[in-house]
């Protein structure tokens, strides 16, 4: 039998919707039939698709229910998983070097340690960009984790107790939230906000009333929200929003966030006691140039049409943290999740030559299949690319928002199989029937 330490030992850093799914695949088949060893790392102990975080943000998600252990998946799928956050790397002796981990007491729990690879796969995703506005860092919150999003939940729900309980008037800006940038972030969670402090008020607040008390504003620097998306696409998303009395603010470029709101470079000041900012993405900091490897100026990885990173052939990069040519375009493939799935897809190929010997790789080719954009229990807006002659095809209403909820099903059927999926569907469909459609605590 052959000993597991001379397999070919391929190593995923990050667990987000690409890196996990392709961790399983690649467990399910070369781990499975011990033709190589596969390793998962990532910082976090469970997994939640990132597109769901403004969902939990709101609470109109209960995040229990829906985040994955990795540890499990890892052992249902043939693969190893280590809990740890990189921030190292030596090419020379393909080691990559995990910081240590410590418990919420400052407790080490787990030392400094490294880890010796064949191929190196580097999906990390992204993080927001506050550009160094002043007090962006210090006094608004970003939804790049769960973590985030259930301390931006808390928050809220807090302010809603503080104003329900509190013996004097509300304070200006004391029920508002203001989120900064227009992207599908900021727009579905302003949506969800809409619905969930009205739910919320419903159990019990007495006290407010949110269609006069809670206030949420939308800013955005280009002219129009969903800037990154078709015109018409836009124009009906911000339709939907100012019927829902939310305020958008486009043209407008945040110059400082302070603990009172925000202020913008035209001197319009929106005060908020809650701020998320939603604006830009960059890739993680320690990746800038690690080990002499190619950035850009976000910190991507710049990768050629295989996803190898410029530099090495051994490491291969994908997702948000990287820069893969877009054929065809003047751009960079968009940092969304179908295009990390479909990398993930490319990768299954790429690591079963690698392993085989086989030095021809198969190229990278991004297909833009549109966009979603899903404004709660309101609406779902979006187009799909490709479907007339070779143009796009505008949809609304249910439709659009059955293919919104499938793009999570198909994660899942990635993830679990399509049996799982739906006894999983089933008994969602039973259980909210007695649950609160908002989280409440």
């Amino acid at each position: 039998m052959t000993d597991e330490n001379d397999l070919h030992h391929v190593i995923i850093v990050g667990g987000g919707a690409g890196g996990l799914e392709l961790a399983t695949k690649l467990g399910d088949s070369l781990g499975k039939k011990k033709k190589a060893r596969i390793t998962l790392i990532d910082a976090t102990r469970t997994h939640v698709w990132k597109p769901l975080l403004h969902e939990i943000a709101a609470g109109s998600m209960d995040p229990d229910r829906h985040e994955l252990e990795y540890l499990a998946q890892a052992h249902w799928h043939h693969f190893k998983f280590r809990l740890g956050r990189m921030d190292g790397l030596n090419r020379a002796t393909r080691e990559v070097f995990l910081s240590p981990v410590h418990d919420e007491d400052g407790n080490e729990i787990i030392a400094r340690r490294s880890f010796k690879y064949d191929t190196l796969i580097i999906a990390v995703g992204s993080t927001t960009n506050d550009f160094g506005i002043k007090g962006a860092r210090e006094y608004s919150l970003a939804l790049d984790t769960q973590a985030q999003a259930q301390k931006f939940h808390r928050y809220l729900h807090n302010a809603l107790l503080r104003a329900q309980t509190q013996p004097e008037p509300l304070k200006p800006g004391q029920l508002e939230v203001a989120i900064v940038g227009a992207g599908a972030t900021g727009v579905e969670l302003a949506a969800e906000l809409h619905n969930t402090t009205r739910e919320l008020a419903a159990y019990g607040l007495d006290k407010i009333d949110a269609d006069r008390d809670v206030k949420i504003s939308l800013i955005e620097a280009s002219d129009r929200i969903l800037p990154a998306l078709p015109p018409k696409l836009s124009y009906a998303v911000d339709v939907e929003l100012r019927k829902l009395r939310v305020n958008v603010f486009t043209g407008e470029r945040v110059t400082e966030v302070s603990p009172k709101g925000i202020t913008t470079h035209s001197g319009r000041t929106i005060p908020a006691e809650l701020v998320v900012w939603a604006a830009g993405i960059k890739a993680p900091d320690f990746l800038k140039d690690i080990d002499g490897l190619e950035t850009n100026r976000i910190n991507q990885l710049v990768v050629n049409q295989h996803l190898q990173t410029t530099r090495d052939t051994n490491i291969f990069a994908f997702g948000d943290c990287a820069a893969c040519p877009w054929l065809g375009h003047d751009a960079t493939v968009p940092p969304r999740a179908q295009a990390a799935h479909q990398q993930a897809s490319l990768l299954l190929k790429t690591v079963k030559a690698r392993v085989a010997g086989k030095e021809s790789l198969p190229e990278f080719h991004y297909t833009d299949y549109g966009s979603l954009v899903n404004l709660g229990k309101y609406s779902t807006v979006g187009s799909l690319m490709g479907a007339v002659a070779g143009g796009s095809m505008y949809i609304q209403g249910l439709f659009a928002r059955v293919m919104y909820r499938s793009l999570y099903k198909m994660h899942l059927m990635a993830l679990h199989g399509v049996l799982a999926v739906i006894v999983h569907t089933i008994g969602r469909i039973i259980s909210r029937r007695t649950e609160p459609h908002v989280k409440l605590h």
